[in-house]
């Protein structure tokens, strides 16, 4: 794990923390003290007890400070009926389901709602690995997510409960049951479950290099970790905010319009409850909802998706709200251009544009913005966070590369996941020995220790911050009778980052359309992995060891307007 006290090394450039001698770059931050590894301890404990210290703002009026509140409809949680809930449920599981136990995996599937957050702290108390899928997945796509975790239990609505496998026992989010586990006021402990930090907390899906669907095993210490960093950027800023008030302290409001079950999501429901801040949960996004609700609610804070960013940046909407409550706006899942970010800051003046880097792999973290003058290094992801080393290595050669040249990211350090469920050729292909995670991504360091990363070795299509991996459509495009090859490529878009574009192969003597293609995919696929243009050609272009030339199709793609359908 990278230590702070590096950066004291001779070897070390205190510049960009570069290490002449390893090779190794070191996190410029402060590095934050964890909880002894030895010392059993759930994420959700750490993260109650972050919110009972005196140090958190909130911690003396949990029955009167607002944990969530519905978009919607305005309903509002408050922390201590949020903690009498999970308590409940707790208890409720226990006895319902008594061969329930530790490290056994809970598969969740349900849009965001107020019984998920309450769901998600009682799953991880009792030592149970939540396992949450997005509610637009397709049955195919479930029975492989199934199939990896190897759920005991599901818990999902009644609306959704026909697309899981007919064998998992469920629990319905939706049925006057389940409300009542929530109401049972016999109370139960979260401290008393042995829960380890090396223990699994989530498997979180997510694609790699393959196009096959993954399920990441985060640990309670994972999360731990990460949450340790921004609990104590958060103090900071409290400080700094205190000082620029004359000690009056406003409690700050965030909206998370980031699905739950998304490892970004995932994290910063968690980071709001250490806080003791309040979040506002939307379950379907709607942007003129969201403009409604940053007015409404005085929303400081907003982590989003970057197409986002560039809607709010271009939108004429925006003008007809008062958003002057937003202080913060953090990005993550692509780099934002000069332009947007530009745009965006000369429309909200009194808002701060952080960027930042991670992969679900590591915890979502990696990278990001902390102050104000960082955020003017455009196309920058930030600098790498606390406690975490990094390496430059050139994919060709292995070698391991100085500031300023490109190759490929690896990352260690304690937020990095444990492996994949039920993959150990993925895991050890992706984990070394030594506990580096090679990223995929193509990245370089600058003199200043500024992370960029420049093109994504996985090839993996970013959808409105969504993973789409090629080799899946290609799968399907493939088993349709009238086409003979297909490939995949990203396109880039403003709105939603990048689009999946299909060049296909015809049959001799097929008349297959685009509209056809695109209706064939769309019937089996999540929509954010729809193909939304086609392009047909005589052949795709591949090595001689039949690789697909992406490059090729993706330089054929940008400058010919003809392509568009």
């Amino acid at each position: 794990m990278a230590e702070n006290q590096s950066l004291h090394d001779a070897t070390v450039d205190p510049k960009n923390g570069y290490c002449s001698r390893t090779k190794i770059y070191h996190s410029l931050r402060p590095a934050v003290p964890l909880p002894p590894l030895s010392r059993p301890l759930s994420i959700v404990s750490y993260t109650l007890s972050l919110l009972q210290s005196p140090t958190t703002t909130t911690s003396g009026s949990l029955s009167s400070t607002d944990f969530l509140i519905d978009a919607a409809t305005g309903r509002r949680l408050t922390y201590s009926t949020f903690l009498q809930q999970v308590s409940s449920l707790s208890s409720s599981l226990k006895s319902l389901h008594p061969s329930l136990s530790k490290n056994d995996v809970a598969f969740v599937l349900s849009p965001s709602s107020f019984q998920i957050p309450v769901l998600y702290f009682s799953l991880l108390s009792l030592g149970i690995t939540v396992s949450p899928s997005n509610p637009l997945s397709s049955v195919t796509e479930l029975t492989h997510q199934v199939q990896l975790s190897k759920p005991f239990i599901a818990f999902t609505t009644s609306a959704m409960a026909p697309k899981l496998p007919p064998y998992l026992p469920v629990i319905l989010l939706d049925s006057p049951q389940f409300l009542s586990m929530l109401e049972s006021r016999v109370s139960s402990s979260t401290e008393d479950n042995g829960v380890n930090q090396w223990d699994s907390a989530a498997i979180l899906y997510s694609s790699g290099t393959t196009g096959k669907v993954k399920g990441v095993v985060i640990t309670h210490r994972n999360l731990i970790a990460v949450i340790a960093g921004m609990y104590k950027n958060k103090l900071l800023n409290d400080e700094k905010a205190k000082e620029e008030e004359n000690g009056v302290y406003a409690h700050p409001v965030s909206l998370l319009t980031l699905p739950l079950f998304h490892v970004f999501g995932f994290l910063m429901l968690i980071r709001t409850a250490s806080m003791g801040e309040t979040a506002v949960l939307m379950e379907k996004f709607d942007f003129v909802k969201m403009l409604e609700v940053v007015e409404k609610y005085k929303v400081a804070y907003i982590p989003v998706a970057p197409p986002l960013v560039v809607a709010m940046a271009k939108s004429d909407f925006v003008a007809k709200y008062d958003l002057s409550s937003m202080q913060k706006v953090e990005s993550g899942g692509a780099p934002l251009g000069r332009e947007v970010s530009e745009r965006f800051s000369s429309k909200f003046p009194n808002a701060d544009i952080f960027q930042g880097y991670g992969l679900t792999e590591s915890t979502g973290a990696a990278a990001r913005m902390r102050a104000p003058e960082e955020a003017k290094i455009y196309g920058s992801a930030g600098r790498l966070v606390q406690n975490i080393e990094a390496k430059i290595v050139d994919p060709e050669t292995g070698e391991s590369l100085p500031p300023g040249q490109r190759g490929e990211l690896w990352l260690r350090g304690p937020i990095i996941m444990k492996g994949y469920a039920g993959d150990d050729a993925a895991t050890a292909a992706t984990l070394d020995s030594e506990g580096w995670l090679k990223t995929g991504d193509l990245c370089y360091i600058d003199s200043d220790g500024f992370l960029f990363i420049v093109d994504r070795l996985k090839e993996l299509i970013k959808y409105k911050g969504y993973q789409v991996p090629p080799a899946e459509l290609e799968h399907l495009l493939q088993s349709m009778p009238q086409i003979a090859d297909a490939a995949v490529i990203p396109y880039p878009d403003e709105e939603v980052g990048q689009i999946p574009m299909a060049y296909v192969v015809r049959k001799p003597g097929s008349v297959i359309s685009a509209t056809e293609v695109k209706d064939f995919i769309a019937k089996q696929v999540a929509p954010y992995k729809k193909i939304r243009r086609v392009a047909f050609v005589n052949s795709i272009p591949k090595s001689p060891a039949g690789k697909i030339l992406r490059r090729e199709l993706i330089n054929h793609a940008l400058p010919s307007p003809s392509s568009k359908l």
